[in-house]
């Protein structure tokens, strides 16, 4: 419950203000009135009496100044006020087991009506002070008095942990503010707080609901003397954190008219926060807060984040703050920048649309296509040529069917990228999501006479969705790949020479395979010789075929292809595909000589013309020790796995190495280039990018 009321003009609490569980106590020089009351802004008893009401609306407490009879010291006690309607004022006792020890030495003074930064000094006329309470008669006016810098906010048994020099201390936050939070430490024997070294600093962790939501450096400001619970006031340290790796290429922030708001429980107020954003990218945001009423500190974790536009769309989504920025203005305003650690992404589809729109009209992401032209599209660019269309043609009812589920119910599985301009599609590009943490490249196609400007800017628009997609981890993606025929020039430049250019296969690598149909055999020679035998993969065989592979240049291929002995087994995404109408499956089969791996197989069944090279629904044959192989073994083994899988004759063979079917004979169609880039480290692949661009444009 928030403990700091606001109302205006504005009122606030004088320093260090206490709720009903703060004893400490304070001399007079720590309040900061102006010199005499007659200095000081006036307020009416009316407006006091309002001021009371509301305290005891949200169920606050004032604060009731005693002096020592004998001793120039005060001590603070809170008390809650009941209604008041007149000039009569009763209070009782919020910690009666605190106040009443202090009555027999102690005398009233004054009292403080808390308003966050500024808070009310009433002198009344005591009319009874006992155990139970106090009855005044309040005055025709009362003053204002300066207090804190920063609101500071009364927390409700938020459960913390302070750790110095490797020792543990085990408390509740009190009271938050962006300057300073107060907090309660208990000891139990042989701990002691003397072990506490106050010059130095104090890592503090808190948690909400068992969840971390903040962790950071505080130095200690003060605290009192108890000798099994103690309160300290700490000062955050911390100016900004750095989640992730410094970038060069980040996201463009876009300031959107009209501008969002963003709503959220703050996550140790429990209050209610909205702020306006300042601008926008797909992985970031900046909102504005008012100087004296902050309520975030960088490192914090908002778990529960609704992006509001115009009340008309909402986007929820998990944040961290990065940094705290105060405005060098007369403003008195705060500048906090947030990453997005998570969002749904659906939600983060309607985010990533919105904002390429809006930098540029012409683009779109996953747009609803008019189907018709899309197919107009592929034909007249040569997306589909000849070839292509005989298979196509042949299936063409079913992948209309799967473009319809595709491009008009916007799947989580799958991303399209369009350029289009006076309502004409110019170019277009494709996305899905083949493997846990990895997306498929596809469909890049362009008219002729918009090729390279078109065709660049919707890779660009893949660009900028993979920066701002990639940490997600509803989006899993830790990988792009795409395949590309070596003798097409455009991906050769862009795919083939960022590989030659980066030249480290932890950033991104390449592997080459074969393509071609198997050819038809007699089926009384569908026998494997005794010692070879095809059967279910197992955890050693993906083991042997890491140690094979790590052997070899290495790359990404087999992490990126879920071919890691952790991840083989997994059946997540195939259970993705069907909630949303597609068929996905994956059965993997190894080829062994005396029970050692010599080749892994692997069906992969999708929906038809899915990809339109039919390369999500192929057969992929990973080769591990080639001497070991002969044509006639691989040929018969692969005619073996298609009948007993019923694999029809249409379905294509990608086989790794190449080499090994070129030095065979087999027959050949065509060889293809799997790409594969770590997302890690798009810094590099964007800066390729940035140098292409420079080179069309110039």
């Amino acid at each position: 419950m928030e403990r700091a009321y606001r109302d205006t003009p504005e009122m606030v609490p004088p320093a260090d203000t206490v709720d009903e569980k703060n004893h400490s106590t304070r001399g007079p020089s720590e309040l900061t009135p102006a010199d005499t009351p007659k200095e000081r802004p006036r307020y009416s008893r009316s407006y006091l009496i309002n001021k009371l009401n509301y305290i005891n609306f949200q169920n606050g407490t004032i604060q009731v100044v005693l002096r020592h009879h004998r001793f120039d010291q005060t001590t603070i006690c809170a008390a809650s006020p009941l209604p008041c309607d007149g000039k009569r004022l009763v209070c009782h006792w919020s910690d009666p087991e605190h106040a009443i020890p202090l009555l027999e030495n102690h005398g009233f003074a004054s009292l403080y009506v808390s308003d966050g930064r500024h808070a009310l000094e009433v002198v009344p006329q005591v009319l009874r002070m006992d155990g139970q309470g106090l009855e005044f008669e309040l005055p025709d006016e009362c003053w204002e008095i300066a207090n804190r810098r920063e609101v500071r906010y009364a927390c409700a048994h938020i459960p913390i942990q302070a750790i110095q020099n490797s020792m543990l201390f085990r408390g509740e936050l009190l009271e938050f503010s962006t300057g300073a939070l107060r907090i309660a430490l208990k000891i139990s024997p042989p701990q002691t707080f003397q072990c506490l070294d106050h010059d130095k600093p104090l890592n503090l962790i808190v948690y909400d609901a068992n969840e971390l939501v903040f962790t950071g450096d505080f130095s200690i400001l003060k605290s009192d003397r108890g000798r099994y619970t103690r309160e300290f006031v700490l000062k955050p340290l911390i100016k900004s954190i750095q989640r992730y790796n410094a970038r060069v290429y980040r996201s463009r922030r876009i300031e959107l008219k009209p501008a969002p708001n963003i709503v959220f429980r703050h996550p140790l107020t429990r209050q209610i926060v909205n702020l306006k954003v300042l601008d926008l990218s797909g992985s970031g945001l900046s909102v504005l807060e008012g100087v004296g009423h902050s309520l975030l500190l960088p490192g914090m974790m908002l778990n529960e984040v609704e992006l509001l536009f115009a009340d008309s769309l909402a986007l929820r989504f998990k944040a961290q703050v990065l940094y705290r920025n105060p405005r060098d203005d007369e403003a008195g305003e705060v500048v906090n920048g947030l990453a997005i650690i998570d969002m749904a992404s659906s939600d983060h589809l309607k985010l990533l649309s919105l904002l390429h729109q809006a930098e540029n009209q012409d683009t779109y992401i996953n747009t609803r296509v008019e189907l018709d032209a899309l197919w107009d599209f592929f034909f007249e660019s040569g997306f589909i040529y000849p070839k292509k269309y005989a298979y196509i043609q042949a299936n063409k009812e079913q992948i209309k069917e799967t473009y319809w589920k595709l491009y008009t119910q916007n799947p989580t599985i799958a991303r399209h990228f369009i350029y289009q301009n006076q309502g004409r599609i110019m170019a277009h590009m494709g996305m899905v999501r083949l493997y846990e943490n990895a997306w498929l490249i596809h469909h890049h196609a362009a008219r002729k006479r918009s090729m390279v400007r078109a065709g660049l800017t919707v890779l660009n628009q893949i660009g900028c969705f993979t920066y701002d997609s990639h940490r997600l981890y509803s989006m899993h993606m830790k990988y792009l790949m795409c395949y590309f025929r070596p003798e097409n020039n455009f991906p050769n430049s862009v795919f083939g020479g960022f590989v030659r250019y980066v030249n480290d296969h932890a950033c991104c690598s390449q592997d080459d395979f074969a393509y071609f149909h198997l050819e038809p055999s007699d089926e009384s020679d569908r026998r494997l010789p005794a010692d070879w035998s095809l059967a279910p993969s197992d955890e050693n065989d993906m083991q042997e075929l890491k140690h094979w592979f790590q052997s070899q240049n290495g790359g990404l291929m087999l992490d990126c292809l879920d071919l890691d002995p952790q991840l083989f087994a997994s059946q997540e995404l195939n259970e993705e595909y069907r909630q949303h109408g597609f068929v996905k499956d994956r059965q993997l089969i190894s080829l062994r000589r005396n029970n050692r791996v010599q080749a892994c197989i692997a069906i992969h069944r999708t929906d038809i013309g899915l990809n339109l090279s039919d390369l999500t629904n192929c057969v992929k044959v990973l080769l591990i020790d080639q001497r070991q192989l002969s044509r006639r073994i691989l040929e018969t083994a692969l005619h073996l796995v298609f009948q007993s899988h019923a694999l029809g004759p249409d379905m294509p063979i990608l086989l790794h190495p190449a080499k090994f079917a070129e030095q065979k004979a087999l027959p050949v169609e065509k060889n293809y280039c799997l790409w594969i880039l770590n997302t890690r480290y798009s810094d590099k692949y964007f800066g390729f990018l940035d140098r292409m661009f420079k080179l069309v444009r110039d």
